[in-house]
């Protein structure tokens, strides 16, 4: 599962923070720069997502046009042995680009990568945890369920869906898919530098933007905590239902090997040596009944797996990347503003402190030359900062757009459980004349007055 060493992206800083320094200068045109070839592919979707019409901050899209624009399927490769260790490999199919390609775990974790830096202010899913050793079939399928919805949500992101790093991770069939990727954040700045409308985006903001930030954070969190209970109550029902199956299966399995017994009966055990005989002719075929329960049983678990858990893990990975963002803007946009205006404050101190003692004039052209220097820093991360703002401003609309797949995934849920309980009722009805003979005999009539299943099985 693992492979050789990732190295570092080259003469770009990519982590979760990644932000533009203060002295940086801006990337050279990407015209002149070589591209990698997947980049050069024309987008074969004739219904590009398209920033609405009027103010650029607002988002007019639905819930149906993020789900329509790609669907994304990630599925395990056999496994392929080397001298020491299993590597796992994935299957990456497109729907929207019609490709397939194949990616190992370190693919995504580059492809992760170069998705921060160039998109550090935007939901960027985080990528599910390594394991170096000792990962099992769970770990490994849950694994492969988290890259699923890690691509779903980059590739129905507006703008990530629109970049050509996405095409070049889900169409590129070459060896070298990590140099490629690596390549293309060396050539493109992040989104800041290349976006038209980035040194004007405090135009577009509300004058309460910081309010309205810090009211939608606590919205978003305490979403994702109730979102998360859901979650956690779903797998258990979910499990539950498996469990169930497994019980009903071994319970048919139990009844038939009870009638299947060979072991002979003796003459004085009972005056009525027929009785033994007719309930294990009768028990030995009841496992076929709670098989097929226990099939039921375990279908609708599977269902409620795939149709109810992983839509709720999905909303919580985006709400989750929701409030990483948020981390990112606090420490570290916000915060190289705010060194960036400390170290100003010091060298002003510097520079009035020079001119009241009359010091040489170089060193008091240095310190002006140096204060300028400060003051374009200064000026540079508040079009960061309020660049962030903006991105963040969408991002929240993003996430209310995602709020309708609540009754996606309640539909799902009551779905299932009408279903499922319809088709376990008719196979418990159907079970129930096969007991009649259980209980036909001298004691049935007991049985009856009791209220019993003899009651309503031997009318007699």
């Amino acid at each position: 599962m693992t492979g050789g060493a990732m190295d570092p992206l080259p003469a770009a800083p990519v982590g979760a923070a990644a932000e533009a320094e203060a002295d940086e200068e801006a990337d050279p045109p990407a015209a002149d720069l070589p591209r990698p070839q997947v980049l050069e592919q024309r987008d074969p979707d004739p219904t590009r997502m398209q920033m609405p019409q009027g103010n650029p901050l607002l988002l007019s899209y639905s819930l149906h046009d993020l789900l329509a624009r790609d669907t994304v399927q990630v599925e395990l490769v056999p496994e392929k042995k080397g001298l020491f260790l299993k590597h796992v490999e994935y299957e990456v199919s497109s729907q929207r680009f019609q490709a397939s390609v194949y990616r190992r775990y370190n693919d995504f974790v580059v492809f992760h990568e170069v998705l921060l830096h160039k998109f550090p202010y935007r939901m960027v899913p985080a990528l599910p945890p390594k394991r170096m050793l000792g990962a099992d079939r769970e770990f490994i399928e849950g694994r492969r369920r988290a890259l699923k919805r890690f691509l779903n949500l980059v590739a129905r992101h507006p703008p990530l869906c629109e970049d050509g790093l996405l095409q070049l991770f889900l169409c590129f069939s070459g060896p070298d898919v990590q140099n490629q990727l690596k390549g293309s954040a060396q050539c493109l700045g992040d989104e800041f530098m290349s976006c038209e409308l980035a040194a004007r985006a405090k135009d577009f903001l509300p004058a309460d933007i910081h309010a309205q930030f810090a009211v939608s954070r606590e919205l978003i969190r305490n979403i994702y905590n109730s979102f998360h209970k859901l979650r956690d109550r779903a797998e258990r029902m979910a499990a539950r239902a498996v469990d169930n199956a497994a019980d009903l299966l071994i319970f048919g399995k139990e009844l038939s090997a009870l009638g299947s017994d060979t072991t002979p009966l003796p003459s004085w055990a009972t005056l009525h040596s027929s009785t033994w005989g007719s309930l294990k002719q009768a028990l030995k075929g009841l496992s076929v009944e709670f098989a097929l329960l226990a099939d039921k049983a375990a279908r609708q678990g599977k269902q409620e797996e795939n149709d109810v858990v992983e839509k709720l893990n999905l909303f919580l990975d985006l709400l989750q990347s929701y409030k990483d963002l948020c981390e990112r803007h606090e420490k570290g946009v916000l915060h190289k503003q705010q060194r960036a205006l400390h170290k100003y404050s010091l060298v002003r101190r510097q520079m009035l402190s020079a001119t009241a003692q009359s010091r040489e004039p170089e060193a008091v052209e240095q310190l002006e030359s140096r204060m300028v220097e400060q003051e374009s820093a200064i000026q540079t991360m508040e079009l960061r900062n309020y660049f962030s703002l903006y991105c963040l401003h969408q991002e929240t609309q993003l996430v209310h757009v995602y709020l309708p797949l609540t009754s996606h995934i309640l539909g799902a849920f009551v779905n299932s459980q009408i279903q499922g309980h319809k088709e376990m009722s008719k196979v418990w009805n159907e079970l129930a004349p096969k007991l009649s003979c259980l209980f036909a005999g001298p004691h049935s009539a007991t049985a009856a007055t009791a209220g019993g299943p003899a009651g309503r099985l031997c009318p007699h």
